[in-house]
């Protein structure tokens, strides 16, 4: 999976367009709030979507509209890269047990339990959302990125 960057930026500058009038601010009004000295163009790029917003000026906007930079990154995250509007990832648990990557195996050991869990009549499905997603890929010391594409690739293979 290839990440689209101008879709990045467009809806991290969505997010933090958002959560500034949900404050009922101007970009003026942010901007007074910052501690750097920005100038009033470049709030906009950001919001727009046009302009690379560094790690440390998007913590600093965070700050200002007092929303940890964490969650903010999370909900853009869900938005570019899942696949229902909750932010949910479907994962086809029998696909999953029956990989045999070895660097998957805390992750088949979880699928293969869950399984068991489940009645014969329900679906060997479950839907993970991103915080679920960020710890199982840790497990299996991968990007939370290249977790969901892995469990995309297997439920399109088991599909």
């Amino acid at each position: 999976m290839e990440i689209d960057t101008a879709e990045y930026q467009r809806v991290l500058g969505d997010e933090l367009r958002s959560l500034r009038k949900q404050r009922g601010w101007t970009r003026k009004e942010l901007n007074q709030r910052l501690q750097s000295d920005i100038s009033l163009q470049t709030l906009a790029t950001y919001e727009l979507g046009t302009r690379q917003c560094s790690v440390v000026r998007l913590v600093e906007i965070c700050v200002a509209l007092g929303v940890p930079a964490h969650r903010v990154l999370a909900k853009v995250h869900e938005r570019v890269f899942g696949d229902s509007p909750s932010g949910h990832l479907p994962v086809n648990l029998a696909a999953v047990a029956a990989d045999g990557r070895p660097h998957l195996a805390p992750l088949r050991r979880w699928a293969q339990g869950r399984l068991a869990q489940v009645g014969p009549e329900q679906p060997p499905e479950v839907h993970l959302d991103l915080p679920a997603l960020d710890y199982m890929a840790q497990l299996c010391q991968l990007s939370t990125v290249d977790l969901i594409r892995t469990l995309r690739e297997m439920d399109n293979r088991h599909g």
